[in-house]
């Protein structure tokens, strides 16, 4: 039986026993508490175990995604070895579409399409919801597609980027961090959030980012496009100029 004490005893371990971070916990106990919302919908349990129990996430941890002057660094930095620029080309790949780690693994050539004005483009459902991401590809992600066009490896596997395991990816994403001299933590999810969030501050409207992105409402997008400084910024020279005497 699913209880209140249940629940916190759970919290308690997965954070000690398992040494998961509070938000890592908050997420996990979230999808248990979608389950429950369903089964009470089904009428399979009455009561709401999580009723008052109260999830909160630890916003001073939360992962802060690369500014443009750090994913140009990122992409043009000579790096030491073969292992680390597929990494490289991997994850900026992935900042410069949107796509989550698992549709850059799954992306195979039937993904692509050109359109009349000749712009390629990648149409592909997203492997987590099936929603289709409707992405057109700027010329570094296309040049890093050329890059591996002829990979025997990848050409085997069907596949049309050189992505390893994700636990692979998070430990050497840390070490280019570290040659790049970028002081934030890089993982394989960061490229996602970058993404949302120089789209947003380049202009880009909410609704197109999400198509891009594959997500079925705007609502979902908002949770990775935060508003940075730079928002805040253009916005408030907006409102100078038209006060300006």
């Amino acid at each position: 039986m699913i209880s209140y004490e249940y629940i916190d005893g759970l919290n308690t371990f997965m954070q000690t026993a398992h040494q998961c971070k509070n938000n890592g916990a908050v997420n996990l106990l979230c999808c248990l508490k979608n389950f429950i919302l369903y089964a009470i919908r089904n009428e399979w349990i009455e009561k709401n175990p999580f009723r008052y129990y109260k999830m909160k996430i630890d916003k001073t941890n939360v992962k802060v995604p690369l500014t443009k002057s750090e994913l140009d660094t990122l992409i043009h930095k000579s790096l030491p070895n073969d292992r680390l620029d597929r990494i490289r080309d991997v994850f900026c790949f992935c900042c410069l579409t949107g796509l989550a780690f698992t549709d850059a693994d799954n992306l195979r050539k039937e993904h692509l399409t050109t359109d009349e004005h000749g712009t390629l483009w990648i149409h592909k459902p997203r492997e987590k919801t099936t929603v289709m991401s409707r992405v057109p590809l700027l010329p570094y992600p296309i040049k890093v597609l050329e890059k591996y066009r002829h990979d025997p490896e990848l050409q085997l596997k069907g596949k049309l980027l050189p992505v390893p395991s994700n636990q692979k990816m998070n430990a050497y994403l840390k070490e280019i961090a570290d040659i790049c001299n970028i002081p934030k933590t890089l993982t394989t999810h960061l490229a996602r959030h970058t993404f949302a969030t120089l789209a947003i501050e380049y202009g880009m409207p909410i609704d197109i980012i999400a198509k891009i992105l594959g997500h079925a409402n705007t609502n979902m997008t908002r949770h990775y496009a935060k508003i940075s400084e730079a928002n805040i910024s253009r916005e408030m020279q907006k409102i100078g100029k038209a006060l300006a005497v």
